[in-house]
């Protein structure tokens, strides 16, 4: 579904490239291919070998960066991020890549993620003397580098590694060298290619495809790469490592055109809609999906029930970010805005509307009576995923309970609140079997813990009591 609309986001995408002499455009076309997994601010550090410079502000890549200001970021290797803030406050001193400046060097970090144990943290190194100049949870892998007392930049990472706890994806760059590090449980997804010579990171292959990399592997879960000019190094960092990639990479965060873990994005959304057919056997007209994250699960469940797949819903692309919105009843339009219904399509049909998941719920009710206001005789949701249940302290925005609404509402509950002839939610097997590793156990290597509540890390207290897998 929208992003803008539903709740539902991701806190950002990173890219890294070492040894390139346009080093700051490619990462700029890197940026703009994960543009969907942040939107509120955006930054590219360089380093030309002797000294880190950068730039970054708030919005979009193409509202933040210019030709002139590309071509001033001169240098052969660069990190670049882009950010929806969900652990700490929007505002320009939170926008990375963070640049931090010292007498023995300079440091720049890129993040994708959430540390669960961030707050204990943030008061032990308080506590030590150390000022934070920002709210996220990023700046504490500086200050654990910068006080770890070992000489090399690849110690002080892996003993500040040891230290956090969550969700991770780092680039971290230094003048002459870049340190790539996934936590041990591999919660986001970090992929490694290589532009002629080159060696390139991302959060999504996507990115890849855009600037005409090859894809040579996903980064493993505990892994620290290391990469200078002198090549690439890997070494692993923690033994205990445990694959649980988020499923909703596959169910909504990620690009389709994306593969990860050899898993195109694409057709794992079809499988969740060809397993959502199966289990929601519905007697309709038209299948159509929220754009546009569900029109492939759509697709999928069109072939499997042999419904035919229309276009009932459509997304306006030429709608920027609204900043000023005088009233609830403009707020309320947005999604007008935003998404059209197509009365020729849906007018006196039975509507199977597919979406990717339900999180408030206050959408789903928006674009059920949209349809209905088209013509559609009945609407039927079907969700590619199963109920939202639990917080996610991983990086993406549901941290509370009380912002879900399936959190204490039944299926049948949430049906007459979003006003759908009837409502069926993919079962948990259902997703697994679609989206899992075979032989990676009861979870096939991917995070459920915000469908069961089975968190595959310690919660810390100030996060929420939760089980840990």
């Amino acid at each position: 579904m929208l992003a803008e609309l539903k709740g539902l986001n991701e806190e950002c995408g990173v890219f890294g490239i070492w040894g390139h002499e346009n080093a700051a455009q490619i990462t700029y076309y890197g940026l703009q291919s994960l543009q969907h997994r942040g939107q509120e601010g955006t930054g590219i550090v360089v380093t030309d070998g002797k000294k880190l410079k950068a730039a970054k502000g708030e919005g979009l890549v193409t509202e933040v960066f210019n030709k002139k200001m590309v071509e001033e970021l001169t240098g052969t290797s660069a990190i670049g991020h882009v950010r929806y803030s969900t652990a700490g406050e929007s505002g320009f001193e939170n926008v990375q890549p963070l640049l931090f400046h010292s007498q023995t060097g300079s440091l720049a970090l890129a993040h994708n993620g959430n540390l669960v144990n961030a707050t204990a943290l943030k008061h032990q190194l308080e506590g030590q003397g150390s000022i934070f100049q920002t709210s996220s949870d990023t700046e504490i892998l500086a200050h654990l580098i910068r006080r770890s007392g070992y000489s090399t930049l690849k110690d002080q990472a892996k003993n500040a590694l040891s230290m956090i706890k969550g969700a991770y994806a780092y680039l971290i760059m230094t003048e002459t060298e870049m340190l790539v590090a996934l936590d041990p449980n591999g919660l986001r997804p970090l992929s490694l290619g290589k532009l002629g010579s080159s060696y390139v990171v991302a959060s999504e292959t996507c990115a890849f495809d855009i600037i005409g990399a090859e894809f040579v592997r996903d980064v493993l879960p505990g892994e620290l790469l290391i990469i200078n000019d002198e090549g690439i190094r890997s070494e692993i960092v923690s033994i205990n490592s445990n694959m649980t990639l988020c499923a909703m990479e596959y169910v909504y965060f990620s690009r389709p055109d994306s593969d990860i873990q050899g898993i195109n994005v694409h057709t794992a959304r079809k499988k969740l809609g060809k397993q959502l057919a199966i289990e929601a056997p519905i007697e309709a007209d038209v299948v159509t999906g929220v754009p546009d994250s569900s029109i492939s699960a759509a697709i999928g469940f069109a072939e499997e029930s042999g419904i035919p797949y229309e276009m009932g819903l459509i997304k306006n692309r030429y709608v920027g970010r609204t900043f000023i919105q005088p009233s609830q009843s403009l707020r309320e339009q947005g999604v007008k805005m935003k998404l059209s219904a197509v009365r020729g399509v849906v007018e006196g049909k039975r509507v199977i509307m597919v979406d990717d998941s339900i999180v408030r719920g206050t959408t789903s009710l928006r674009i059920v009576r949209m349809l209905k206001d088209a013509g559609a005789s009945e609407v039927h949701v079907v969700i590619s995923s199963p109920p939202i249940k639990n917080p996610c302290f991983y990086g993406i925005d549901t941290s509370s309970r009380e912002e879900l609404i399936a959190s204490d509402k039944s299926v049948e509950d949430i049906r007459e609140i979003i006003g759908a002839d009837s409502l069926t939610f993919l079962s948990v097997d259902g997703m697994l079997n679609s989206i899992g590793v075979q032989g990676e156990g009861e979870t096939q290597g991917r995070c459920v813990a915000c469908f069961t509540g089975k968190y595959p890390t310690e919660i810390y207290p100030e996060k929420e009591n939760a089980t840990a897998e």
